[in-house]
């Protein structure tokens, strides 16, 4: 039933974030923070009652309490519940009187009376002769009392109590919570018919990429089958019409969202999330295959690399991807995007200026939703770890904006100084609430590598929002293109685009080492699983794990330049990588249609 109140407390939220009341948004939980009513649990209830109220002689809370439930009776119209409420209201006070006459706690019982006693004469006269029972030497012997002391009637006093908070509860909360998990089974039923539907897109949309691939096929070969092709082409458009026929108009579908996300940076406003199934045998490479590109359909049958050189799907094992939805929203190439330190939301920045906040799983809420305009296009993004409530969001223009999920707005515009106005990474740490800008002086130009200009490293403190020191790189250092904190955030790594990768100590503030590691700009930087090595990749498309131990040792690489020719769609799109959890296989994003999965050596 708890689970059940949470979910309506949500829904109500979700509506006043909707409808823009965000005012009354706060008024909102600043009442569930405080909760006088207890969320209507009897118990909890008859504790603060029997076991702090009145034992500690609270008599302004009681009364606020009993308060509360007369005006919660009065809204809902109920005078039976209300007429009992008044004369319970009368016994637990006579009780909290009782109570302090038998701690000896006589100056007590004048000081309820002196506060609250017009107001009881004013409600009953029964109260008369309870003024003089503080001047009385043995109240519990009047008979007039001592009914009052007795042990059966405090009983039958907690008895009452619990009867009628009970009654309460099942004749004000039961019905609405019932309703509520009604529409909340209805809703999930919806969402899995959703899922499932989905899943059936997919599978047809597989089986229609097969057939149209078959069909190019036999279109290509010589002399082929004309008698093939027609069969082919009938048997794709029975497929196409299944398909339709599944999704009639009017169905939503997941896909279809207006929330973005991306998992390959660089992509044209449009996002794909896709679940991945298990690689077919040990291959050292697989690849993810994306079907449609910029300009239509693209043919799964071959890939070229920079130099027009063909190879085919044998070199590669095909992951196969169970899952798959389209997010829409952004108008331009796509930037950055990153995952929350929970795993449940992801933030996509695009050119366009817009930062958009969504959620993948339909069993997560989507309350931190959101779209930000900026105004400028966006070159970097991170999640603050601890808290996971702060969106950090660089820009082109050295602005700096924190973003909280929760409530919805910008909580600090930071800028850098006015040499260094491209904030091309930002990193949070994982352990401290700081977090460390690498700004350039340049951006402009056609060749955009070359005119990034001189590096800045600023480490700026997440609680006054200053800065706190830059980081030394010596005079006119090369731009810095990517940030990397190990797990502990005593030390950062960062790449340059002239190839050199710099080691820094944050408590002491002080570069401890560094080597050149490409011959091209560094694209992207991350720590190995046990942090004994760092991966990076180039620009040129190659890729190398480096030794901490033996620094300038090369542990493992692959060249993936064939995937990793220049974005034609902006500027500011760079490659970037990616480990799973294990550490075993490193995703690299691509320009081409598809990424590659590289299954990392396990002799480190």
């Amino acid at each position: 039933m708890e689970k059940k109140m949470q979910h309506a407390e949500e829904l109500v939220r979700e509506f006043l974030v909707f409808r823009g009341f965000t005012n009354t948004l706060e008024s909102y939980d600043a009442e569930l923070r405080t909760d006088i009513g207890k969320g209507f649990e009897v118990d909890k209830i008859l504790d603060l009652i029997f076991s702090l109220y009145v034992p500690k002689f609270h008599a302004d809370s009681l009364l606020a309490l009993l308060g509360f439930f007369k005006h919660y009776l009065s809204s809902s119209s109920d005078s039976p519940l209300l007429s009992t409420l008044s004369k319970l209201e009368t016994s637990l006070l006579r009780f909290y009187v009782v109570h302090a006459v038998q701690c000896n706690r006589n100056d007590k019982v004048v000081d309820f009376f002196a506060l609250y006693g017009a107001e009881l004469l004013q409600s009953s006269q029964d109260w008369t002769h309870w003024f003089a029972i503080p001047y009385k030497k043995n109240p519990h012997l009047d008979p007039e009392f001592r009914v009052f002391f007795s042990k059966e009637w405090y009983q039958a006093l907690h008895l009452s109590s619990r009867n009628f908070f009970s009654e309460v509860f099942n004749a004000t909360r039961l019905p609405a919570l019932l309703k509520v998990s009604s529409e909340m089974n209805a809703t999930n039923l919806l969402k899995r018919d959703i899922v499932h539907l989905n899943l059936k897109l997919s599978q047809l949309q597989a089986l229609l990429d097969e057939k149209e691939a078959q069909l190019r096929q036999f279109r290509s070969m010589e002399g082929g089958s004309t008698g093939s092709s027609s069969n082919l082409r009938e048997e794709t458009a029975r497929v196409s019409k299944d398909s339709s026929e599944l999704f009639p108009t009017g169905i939503p579908q997941v896909g279809q969202t207006e929330i973005s996300q991306d998992s390959v940076a660089g992509g044209l406003g449009n996002i794909r999330s896709e679940l991945i199934g298990s690689t077919s045998g040990n291959d050292s490479t697989t690849f993810l295959s994306n079907d449609r590109m910029r300009n239509g359909r693209a043919d799964n049958a071959t890939l070229k690399d920079n130099n027009g050189e063909v190879f085919g799907e044998e070199d590669f094992a095909e992951v196969k991807v169970e899952y798959q939805e389209t997010f829409l929203g952004h108008t331009g190439p796509i930037s950055r995007c990153c995952f929350s330190a929970s795993g449940n939301n992801i933030a996509s920045a695009s050119l366009d200026g817009t930062v958009r906040i969504w959620t993948y799983d339909t069993s997560t809420p989507v309350s931190r939703n959101a779209t930000i305009y900026c105004g400028t296009e966006i070159l970097s993004l991170d999640w603050e770890c601890k808290s996971d409530r702060l969106l950090l969001i660089g820009t082109s223009d050295g602005c700096i904006k924190a973003w909280n999920v929760d409530a919805k707005r910008v909580v600090c515009d930071l800028n850098t100084t006015e040499a260094f106005p491209s904030v091309l990474d930002i990193k949070c740490s994982p352990v401290e609430p700081i977090f460390v800008s690498a700004a350039a002086s340049g951006g402009a130009g056609s060749n955009y590598i070359d005119n990034l200009g001189f590096a800045s490293l600023t480490v700026w403190n997440m609680k006054t929002w200053k800065a706190m020191t830059v980081l030394p790189l010596g005079e006119d250092p090369p731009a810095i293109t990517s940030l990397c904190f190990n797990h502990n955030g005593k030390i950062l790594a960062a790449s340059a685009v002239d190839g050199m990768i710099h080691m820094f100590d944050m408590s002491a503030g002080l570069q401890i080492t560094g080597w050149p590691a490409h011959d091209s700009s560094i694209s992207s930087i991350l720590f190995g699983p046990d942090e004994t090595s760092i991966f990076s990749l180039g620009s040129d498309g190659k890729i190398f794990e480096w030794s901490l131990q033996n620094q300038g040792q090369i542990l493992w690489s692959r060249d993936s330049s064939r995937f990793c020719y220049p974005f034609n769609d902006s500027k500011y799109c760079r490659h970037e990588m990616a480990l799973d959890a294990n550490g075993r296989r490193l995703l690299v994003t691509s320009s081409s249609f598809r990424a590659p999965i590289y299954q990392v050596d396990d002799s480190w």
